[in-house]
């Protein structure tokens, strides 16, 4: 076959000849599904789009709690226990400790899950656990400014940078004196992130 006319073409799993085309998408109701979603229009396959996790810890060490001064938008300068999206092939529990580490170098041992809090209007789900620094040191990671232990009085609240962690704190000082206790559960649909 000519240079020109292999334009388009690989060989398939069986030696013929395949058409490569560039993708297209459209939304539509698949079969056997009831919401729609993008549906490639040449081969049927579905792209389907779900929520993104954040996840996240209070840490705490003595009475003490971890706050984070973000250096990134959105809310640069404003303050948050560490938490992230969470990555491909890793449990909520690791994200959030992996979270810990990048943000503020603190090494944590994560405990039970404090909090969990939706944001549908942007499709994500924060989830928080209770968490202990392993070892006093920590500091600023990339995406932070700063890293600070704050007493309960001391939080910055007016400048903390989302509505979920504001939640999750409000958690901890509820749950704080249990060891076991169900995880609080709020719904906001007007936090942006």
């Amino acid at each position: 076959m000519e240079a020109g006319k292999r334009a388009g073409l690989l060989q398939g799993l069986k030696g013929n000849a395949v058409r490569v085309t560039k993708p297209s998408f459209s939304t539509r109701v698949p079969e056997g599904d009831s919401l729609p979603r993008q549906v490639c229009d040449h081969c049927g396959f579905v792209h389907y789009v779900n929520p993104r996790l954040v996840v996240g810890c209070v840490v705490v060490h003595e009475s003490r709690l971890l706050l984070c001064r973000r250096a990134i938008e959105p809310r640069r300068g404003c303050w948050t226990v560490p938490a992230g999206f969470m990555e491909e092939r890793e449990t909520t529990a690791a994200g959030a400790a992996r979270e810990a580490l990048e943000e503020a170098r603190a090494r944590v041992e994560v405990g039970p899950l404090l909090a969990l809090y939706n944001v549908p209007r942007i499709s994500q789900v924060h989830l928080f656990y209770r968490a202990r620094l392993l070892e006093p040191g920590f500091g600023a990671g990339e995406e932070t400014l700063e890293a600070r232990l704050f007493e309960w009085d001391e939080i910055p609240w007016p400048e903390l940078a989302f509505p979920s962690v504001r939640f999750a704190l409000r958690a901890y000082a509820a749950t704080r004196e249990r060891d076991v206790f169900a995880p609080w559960q709020d719904d906001d649909d007007s936090e942006a992130v």
